[in-house]
């Protein structure tokens, strides 16, 4: 077993704080026009939400999380709970309401552009803090490793964050788009994963390098950022504290140039490649010392490439595992690639979230 396995007796406990739902999933030929009548070509009813689904990720390959959130009493809310406990998620610090409705979404999925369009009907009441008394809280916490919040469920997620920060229990947090309450949650984060747009959307950066810059040196806790691109993979900007006399400094744009160029577009699996320590400079916004890592997403042939939903979140609940895990920076953005890829295979969030197990991992689990 080597040093960046984790031995199968170590209590490796997870918690993570936000959203869970129902996701209704149709399968169309091609998205309707207004006023189309169209037919599904399939249909799924599977557990969603970004905290469940990245916590479920991170339950198949081998921790061992709790899920701090809200459901109703009512036939989706013991659908989404069933679904977890199947997966190894521990649900009892789930608040189940007796009233009010657990919260769904419609998603319909283009088999001809392979998009998919959501439509999130939230739950209620919401979670409130008052709901999570200290008692409770710390039992969540009691043993953790790592936290998760997805940025939902903003001020009992802020609870939780404190608490995490007061026992040095690390943050990850997932950053998809601006949200209330979300610059008082990322201030407290250790480690960030950002949908596409968040980066330059939050700081008003002209470009992902110089927005990843900003990141960095509004959020001084923060170890790295990583905004995840889709198809074209990612890109990883870590703070470094070994600035020296002799560190070059350099254009972060100009450096992305250079690192995608060295890229191997032509090989299947996601390959990484990163920059020295640098002085990575932005301009108009600051200076960084760290690094730029970019990683390639898998390249899924069309025949197998079902749906992208969940994808941010199945390389969230791999992120977690791998920095439990103690991968290196580049094994970490190609192993959450992978894990990511492998839900693109199958219709819906969760369906498609390999096991430890699964054959595609073993070069990263050896």
């Amino acid at each position: 077993m080597s040093s960046d396995s984790i031995p199968e007796n170590e209590n490796l406990i997870l918690l993570g704080c936000g959203s869970v739902s129902v996701d209704l999933l149709a399968t169309v030929a091609a998205y309707p026009k207004p006023d189309d009548k169209i037919r599904s070509t399939s249909f799924k009813v599977e557990g969603g939400g970004n905290a469940a689904n990245a916590l479920t990720c991170a339950a198949r390959l081998g921790l061992k999380p709790r899920l701090i959130s809200k459901v109703a009493d009512d036939t989706h809310g013991r659908a989404i709970i069933d679904e977890l406990q199947a997966d190894g998620v521990d649900t009892s610090f789930l608040v189940v309401s007796k009233e009010g409705a657990s919260p769904f979404t419609y998603i319909i999925v283009d088999s001809q552009t392979k998009s998919r369009t959501c439509i999130y009907t939230p739950g209620f009441p919401e979670l409130l803090p008052a709901e999570l008394p200290e008692p409770t809280l710390l039992s969540a916490l009691s043993g953790a490793r790592i936290v998760f919040l997805d940025g939902r469920l903003h001020e009992t997620a802020l609870v939780v964050a404190h608490e995490a920060v007061r026992k040095n229990i690390p943050i990850l947090m997932d950053a998809e788009r601006p949200r209330e309450g979300l610059d008082d949650l990322i201030q407290l984060a250790d480690y960030l994963t950002c949908a596409t747009s968040f980066p330059q959307v939050w700081t008003g950066a002209t470009t992902i390098p110089k927005a990843l810059i900003s990141m960095v040196l509004r959020l001084p806790k923060v170890k790295f950022v990583i905004v995840t691109l889709g198809k074209d993979g990612c890109i990883m900007l870590e703070r470094s504290v070994d600035e020296g006399p002799s560190t070059e400094e350099v254009d972060v744009d100009r450096l992305l140039e250079s690192l995608e160029m060295k890229r191997n577009r032509s090989m299947s699996i996601p390959t990484c490649i990163s920059s020295p320590v640098m002085k990575l400079q932005a301009e108009g916004i600051g200076t960084v010392c760290g690094r730029l890592y970019v990683g390639t997403a898998e390249n899924i042939p069309q025949s197998e490439l079902i749906d992208t939903t969940g994808a941010g979140d199945a390389f969230a609940g791999a992120v977690l595992y791998a920095i439990c895990a103690n991968f290196s920076r580049e094994k970490m953005l190609c192993f959450a690639a992978t894990v990511a890829a492998a839900k693109c295979r199958t219709l819906g969030a969760r369906s498609g979230l390999p096991h430890h197990t699964d054959p595609r991992l073993e070069s990263f689990m050896q």
